[in-house]
């Protein structure tokens, strides 16, 4: 008895993406299914960036179809796309930009740009085309962080190219004021500041551009939600009651104007002893998950309070780039791959499908 395109869709069904927890029939990521005989091909086509979990990913569907009977030769191709998806009301996403991501805090000090940066790092690692803008006008880090000097470079006069290095794009004002320089603006030149560094760099086609945002809930985060399409947000926050307090605040804001919240990160949850590997939750514990329980959202991860952490921040090789295989490493792409799969899971931009209605006096 030959087998049936049916019968390998009833396998796959089987078959649960550990990513997704979902299975690869119902997430619709099976392509070009063809059934020979006893030859089976397709492609599995996630919607998240996946380098490291295609193998994985791979042999798992392998092995769901090898078992079925009279089977001959099986193809399965794995990769992934990255689509745009729906941002604000009344906004479209960017033509160069896929999904533009907000990290933001309503408190400073609390790794809000450590966790930018890597998370970006870590969506690249896994194949996305990633930039970063650094939307601290008044402190910007980006630039020290990931070990880059001089100013961009501009072709037209009008427009600049994105810096580069450990494969992302990025755009500061730091790259143009002198480090020691304070930045006296008001709020309306700050938020024109961001607007230009949005739309004057020269992005390369970019599945996602991490913003790390100033904390607090002021003008640069009014502009944001009201003139930058962003597809949704991270809140990153300490388990400690002060930094919580302010991180609902920025959570509630994002609510209000239509953003998404994609989840919440909890950095320095327990500070880990360089000497002896003690474990100590110094500034409490279990804040995030609380106010995700609270607030209805998901709890991304947490990640430990550790020396390595800031000294490889510092030295320009944050931490993904520095021990790509470390258990810290690891926890940020775990991070990043969650909410690469939070934004598959919205809905699709459909801006540019619609015609155009043009109405004619006869």
């Amino acid at each position: 008895m030959s087998i049936t395109a049916e019968d390998v869709k009833a396998a796959l069904a089987q078959v649960i993406d550990p990513n997704t927890n979902k299975d690869f029939v119902s997430s619709k990521t099976v392509r070009n299914l063809k059934v020979d005989g006893g030859d089976i091909s397709l492609d599995i086509e996630l919607g998240y960036p996946a380098k490291s979990q295609i193998d994985l990913i791979r042999k798992s569907v392998l092995a769901a179809l090898r078992v079925l009977p009279g089977v001959g030769n099986v193809s399965v191709g794995v990769s992934s796309k990255i689509i745009s998806h729906t941002v604000q009301r009344g906004l479209k996403p960017m033509s160069n930009v896929k999904n533009i991501i907000a990290v933001a805090s309503g408190k400073g000090g609390v790794g809000k740009s450590t966790t930018a940066v890597n998370l970006a790092l870590a969506l690249a690692a896994e194949g996305a085309s990633v930039g970063v803008l650094d939307a601290d006008i008044y402190g910007p880090s980006q630039p020290m962080m990931l070990g880059i000097s001089g100013q961009p470079k501009t072709l037209d006069g009008k427009s600049m190219e994105p810096m580069e290095n450990h494969g992302l794009q990025v755009s500061s004002i730091g790259f143009m004021i002198d480090p020691d320089e304070p930045m006296v603006w008001r709020g309306p030149m700050v938020t024109q500041a961001l607007q230009q560094l949005l739309d004057q760099t020269n992005w390369r086609d970019l599945d996602y551009l991490i913003v790390d945002m100033p904390p607090g809930t002021g003008d640069i985060q009014l502009t944001l939600s009201q003139k930058v399409p962003v597809t949704g947000a991270v809140i990153v926050t300490t388990p400690q009651d002060i930094a919580l307090l302010d991180a609902r605040k920025g959570l509630k804001m994002f609510e209000k104007v239509g953003i998404p919240i994609l989840g919440v990160v909890e950095n320095m949850s327990t500070h880990i002893c360089s000497n002896c590997g003690h474990a100590e939750e110094i500034f409490g514990a279990g804040g995030g998950a609380k106010m995700c329980a609270d607030f209805g959202v998901e709890f991304l991860g947490a990640l430990p309070l550790t020396m390595a952490i800031r000294q490889q921040t510092d030295s320009g090789t944050p931490t993904v780039v520095a021990e790509p295989d470390g258990p810290v490493a690891v926890i940020y792409k775990q991070i990043a791959r969650t909410i690469a799969i939070k934004v598959a899971e919205k809905a699709k931009d459909m801006t540019n499908k619609f015609p155009s209605i043009v109405i004619k006096n006869d």
